[in-house]
């Protein structure tokens, strides 16, 4: 008798959601203790972190729900798709961020970088005022590479722990 065999796509959106919930509350935290304008690596590495965690737990319950089979693929589509939704979360909670929350983000960003490079010392005043200025201006484009990033980040996830929990079934 035929099963139903799970669907990436419903573990995707599901495992999505909740990596998005969960970075959108980390997102706050950082905002209630005013670090969320900081460029402190911790919280990127907490942010990674999170994310192997939720895409390995949603591989692993895939291939478990699979009746325990994982292809390479199936594992990488998943990884992917867990990290395009999230991304999307999350871009939404920054422009929920950017124009509600702290409507100074932008200009905070634009300060500190301005400040490292000033003192860095390697760039001219003019130099760090035109990075100054791109950034008050370009912002937007950051949006884009946050999928971008996500998608590649959630691709090598998928592929790393594909070929740590991959299964093939017996022909």
């Amino acid at each position: 008798m035929e099963q139903n065999q799970p669907t990436i796509g419903k573990f995707s959106l599901t495992y999505g959601l909740i990596l998005g919930a969960i970075s959108v509350v980390f997102g706050l935290m950082l905002y209630s203790m005013d670090a969320h304008t900081s460029q402190d690596t911790s919280n990127t590495i907490i942010s990674i972190v999170i994310a192997v965690a939720i895409i390995m737990l949603a591989i692993f319950n895939f291939r478990k729900a699979n009746e325990g089979y994982l292809s390479l693929g199936q594992a990488i589509k998943l990884a992917i798709m867990i990290a395009l939704v999230s991304g999307l979360i999350w871009i939404v909670y920054m422009l929920f961020m950017v124009n509600v929350l702290d409507t100074n983000f932008i200009t905070t960003i634009a300060e500190n970088q301005k400040a490292a490079m000033e003192a860095e010392g390697t760039l001219s005043a003019a130099q760090i005022e035109q990075q100054y200025e791109g950034t008050l201006n370009y912002f937007w484009i950051s949006y884009p590479f946050i999928l971008i990033f996500n998608v590649i980040m959630g691709l090598i996830i998928g592929l790393i722990g594909g070929l740590i929990l991959k299964k093939a079934r017996p022909q």
